[in-house]
């Protein structure tokens, strides 16, 4: 079982910046995937960005050019700089672990509030 502990969210202007911090602990092998997802109100979750295993790195359109994501296998750590916020990039923000074995196991965080004021 892989727990994942979140930090860095809060309440910014528009065009602020905020980072993102989540924690993995708990597992017995290699997280494949460390990312974000945001889910709006009203919306489906999303993904934000991931780091894959060997290193991509995959960001959704939206964020491209203003989030930065990183990790820190050392620290079984992956981390979001936001910058530029928008107030469409309000959400409540996850961050998501993968381990693959024999089949693939999904872990979350229990989320942190992003809110971008106009």
């Amino acid at each position: 079982q892989v727990q994942l502990v979140e930090s860095g969210g809060g309440l910014v202007q528009g065009g602020g910046s905020l980072r993102l911090s989540c924690v993995a602990s708990g597992s017995r092998f290699s997280i494949n995937d460390m990312g974000w997802y945001r889910q709006a109100p009203g919306k489906q979750r999303e993904l934000v960005a991931v780091v894959r295993n060997g290193g991509i790195i995959n960001y959704a359109d939206s964020v491209k050019g203003r989030f930065t994501i990183s990790r820190d296998n050392a620290k079984n750590t992956v981390y979001l700089q936001m910058n530029s916020l928008k107030p469409e990039d309000t959400a409540v923000y996850y961050c998501n672990a993968v381990v693959v074995r024999t089949i693939r196991y999904n872990y979350w965080g229990q989320g942190t509030q992003v809110t971008v004021s106009s």
